[in-house]
């Protein structure tokens, strides 16, 4: 059986190339756009990110697979829910390290070297299967949710540790795909940036005196910090820790 599931993956990456292609060219513009300095966003990010997680879902239900069908249609409608329930403004960068490993991430999912026919390294550079298979698609998502801190809520990051638990166990134990030990690891490493790394941090500077609530301070930052179940609170900090932005 898993010899048909790994026939029918690679007919998949093969026969849906070109969609692979334009998937590709179209997030490289955003990349581009990103590095220029626009600042796109935390929703509209998201519902770039759920357009590619629908991609899979389409794509499995016109070949002839129903359980990735369904299943990316509920990863697809849950990130929509949880894309609406974003903080109002601009994509926020995380830390170094989050920004770092979620960089390799995002490198692996655009060249994920499997299942494509090619005779050398080059086509993996613009058509591996991304937007067409679960495990490139999800490494990306969860790369750029690593590196955007904006996009770590709760139902988010959950929604995608999940569904990258899921699709890395079947793709290494199941499957016997080692390179989904990256996805496993993703998985992880995301859970444990959510979950244990506490909430993204808004900086603004305020000079002496300037305090909403009348009190005099000294010039320096004053963070505001959305929890990840909803709660906010306000307090003085030192210099933020370097994010990927700077």
């Amino acid at each position: 059986m898993s010899v048909d599931i790994l026939t029918g993956l690679a007919s998949v990456a093969n026969e849906w190339r070109s969609l692979a292609v334009a998937w590709h060219v179209g997030l490289a513009v955003w990349f581009v756009m990103l590095v220029a300095g626009r600042r796109p966003s935390t929703r509209s990010l998201g519902h770039v990110l759920v357009a590619v997680v629908l991609s899979v879902s389409a794509v499995a239900w016109l070949s002839g697979n129903p359980f990735n069908g369904l299943v990316f249609a509920v990863l697809s409608g849950t990130l929509v829910w949880a894309s609406a329930r974003f903080p109002a403004g601009s994509a926020q960068s995380s830390t170094l390290m989050s920004c770092a490993a979620g960089a390799g991430l995002v490198v692996f999912g655009w060249t994920y070297p499997h299942f494509l026919n090619a005779d050398s390294w080059t086509p993996y550079l613009y058509a591996a299967p991304l937007g067409l298979l679960p495990c490139p698609t999800l490494s990306l998502v969860i790369g750029v949710t690593l590196i955007v801190s904006t996009l770590q809520t709760t139902a988010w990051s959950s929604a995608l540790v999940v569904a990258g638990l899921i699709y890395g166990g079947l793709g290494v134990f199941g499957l016997g795909v080692q390179l989904d030990w990256v996805l496993l690891g993703a998985s992880a490493t995301l859970a444990a940036t959510v979950f244990h790394g506490g909430p993204y941090v808004q900086i603004s500077i305020v000079d002496a005196g300037s305090d909403p609530g009348g009190n005099v301070v000294s010039r320096g930052a004053v963070a505001v910090a959305q929890g990840r179940h909803g709660r906010e609170r306000a307090e003085r900090t030192r210099p933020a820790e370097a994010s990927c932005a700077r």
